[in-house]
């Protein structure tokens, strides 16, 4: 693996635990369990904007 790949994978990972996250809140029948999830995967989405830009790692190489 490239230098230049590892925080693109750091920010696909992160994107995918987010949505991970989501995914248990909607399921989620309490509702303080589902606003934790909800905010742990909004910290880690905006973590992830911040440590690799706004969109990093969303457009397939040319």
């Amino acid at each position: 693996m490239s230098k230049d790949s590892v925080p693109s994978e750091r920010a696909r990972e992160m994107r995918d635990k987010a949505q991970e996250l989501e995914q248990a809140a909607q399921r989620a029948t309490d509702p303080a369990e589902r606003q934790r999830l909800r905010d742990k995967a909004l910290r880690i989405r905006e973590k992830s904007e911040q440590q690799n830009g706004r969109g990093s790692g969303t457009m397939d190489p040319m």
